[in-house]
């Protein structure tokens, strides 16, 4: 074999070559186990299914949480049947590795990628934003933001050391504290389908869904004796102006564990697409470079007056700046190896971010926020703070070893932050005439999984969900709908 051939097809001939491969590299391995030569793993998820929604949008080829409105979203206009997948779980393929240098010490590294199996696009939440932008509500896929920006190794590319007595560091993107917490005591493991947690990146992400994953990261997790602690920190980079602290403390205790949450993100970023009247330039064409090309770096909109700063159509979107601070309490518990019982809190405070972060700050994927919000005086967005309760609580039952039965329940509950300075509300907001009133989000889910084999499952279920109040501000085609959705997964 030439070598040049890429390392992922050299390891996966090889693991398939049987005699090539020595029992020692495998370990303990039979012919069903890990595709591993080297101390190097191939692995990866293919999820494809059908689903219906009530109300929705059409599918997104590049937003990776099912490509659909799983959830009801202010774009959900009727209804959708769609062939997709990724619903159970993300589809991706992937390298890991191990390598022992000595006195219970080793060398770790991932780099994931993740697809989309119904378009076979690398997955990017900012690119569905920005093919939304100048189009009506009504006529517009959909789109959402997210931490997964067109990256080749938009799942993971870390490297780090591993001990199994002093633990894990670990340096690179990876996932946050936060999300291993989601994906550890979500009762539906964060599915895309069937979890409000797992399809949205809100609670995962400290606030904002881009900081689910944390690029130029360091992370130290241990576990010993019963306790488990787990640190983060996020430095500052080109595309992310702020930094981030996460904590995990917890203890493991016969048949279950408890975790407690903090964590920190200044000048968190939230991203949108651009109104029809920010996508077009003083005489009306439908891109902002043609007013940039004298070159002065911004143009004030003729139908809006509001001033952007200078991008492609394709690579602008709106932000929305905040400091947000999140605590949070998550527990499990086994009861007679049948019935697995999981649930938990978040308390995310939004703020007007310490650092004002100025229009033409790219984000990730090279993405640039060509308006941001105001953050500071009397018309800024978070003149008061703003305070999302998130909660969740389900139940899953195993008669046998290949069906699992999962119920679980999700709630946002949303304070009234407006005032009379920025929106025109009283204190007893609660309506859908703004945003800033209070208002929740809830949403029942009820799935069934069947393991075929290890490898194989078949799966099917149900998401519903319904905004009111605030949060169901701008929804002005449907505030509720129900997702009934059937696939299979295969994972190697």
């Amino acid at each position: 074999m030439k070598m040049n051939t890429p390392i992922w097809l050299r390891i996966a001939l090889a693991a398939t070559a049987g005699p090539l491969i020595s029992a020692s590299a495998l370990g303990a391995a039979t012919a069903d186990g890990p595709l591993t030569m080297a101390g190097i793993t191939l692995y990866g998820t293919l999820d494809v299914g059908v689903q219906y929604q009530s109300a929705g949008a059409p599918l997104s080829d590049y937003w990776n949480g099912g490509g659909a409105n799983e959830a009801i979203q202010k774009n959900s206009v009727g209804s959708q049947t769609n062939v997709a997948g990724s619903y159970l779980g993300q589809t991706k393929i992937g390298l890991k590795g191990q390598e022992d240098f000595g006195n219970g010490w080793s060398g770790v590294f991932r780099l994931e990628s993740l697809i989309n199996p119904w378009s076979g696009q690398l997955p990017d939440g900012l690119k569905s934003l920005t093919v939304n932008n100048g189009v009506a509500l009504g006529s517009q896929t959909n789109g959402i933001d997210s931490s997964v920006a067109g990256q080749v190794f938009g799942g993971a590319a870390y490297a780090g050391v591993s001990h199994a007595q002093w633990g894990t560091l670990t340096v690179g993107r990876q996932n946050g504290v936060l999300a291993d917490g989601i994906a550890k005591y979500d009762p539906m493991n964060a599915s895309n389908a069937f979890s409000l947690i797992g399809w949205s990146g809100t609670a995962a992400g400290g606030g904002d869904t881009e900081n689910r994953r944390l690029d130029n990261s360091v992370k130290y997790e241990v576990t010993a004796h019963g306790a488990h602690v787990a640190a983060m920190y996020q430095g500052k980079s080109g595309s992310n102006p702020g930094t981030a602290q996460q904590l995990a403390l917890g203890w493991v205790f016969p048949g279950g564990s408890v975790d407690a949450y903090y964590a920190k993100k200044n000048d968190a970023i939230a991203a949108g697409s651009l109104t029809a009247a920010g996508a077009k330039s003083n005489s009306g064409v439908y891109d902002v470079t043609q007013a940039c090309a004298a070159g002065s770096g911004q143009y004030v909109d003729g139908l809006s007056n509001a001033t952007y700063t200078c991008a492609s159509i394709d690579k602008a979107v709106t932000g929305t700046i905040s400091d947000n601070t999140t605590v949070g309490l998550m527990a499990q518990y086994t009861l007679n190896k049948q019935w697995k019982l999981s649930g938990g809190y978040e308390r995310i405070d939004y703020k007007n971010p310490s650092k004002v972060v100025l229009a033409g700050q790219h984000t990730i994927g090279g993405y640039t926020l060509v308006t941001v919000n105001a953050q500071t005086g009397a018309k800024s967005s978070f003149l008061n703070t703003k305070t999302l309760d998130v909660g969740w609580l389900g139940a899953k039952y195993s008669p046998n070893t290949h069906l699992d039965v999962i119920g679980a329940v999700y709630g946002y509950h949303q304070n009234n932050y407006g005032s009379a300075a920025n929106s025109g509300w009283t204190s007893g907001c609660s309506g859908t005439g703004s945003a800033t009133c209070s208002g929740k989000e809830s949403v029942v889910s009820l799935a069934a999984v069947y393991h075929f084999t290890k490898r194989f499952d078949g799966y099917t279920g149900a998401m519903w969900s319904q905004v009111q109040g605030g949060l169901a501000n701008g929804f002005t085609y449907n505030t509720s709908t129900i997702d009934p959705t059937v696939g299979v997964r295969y994972t190697f």
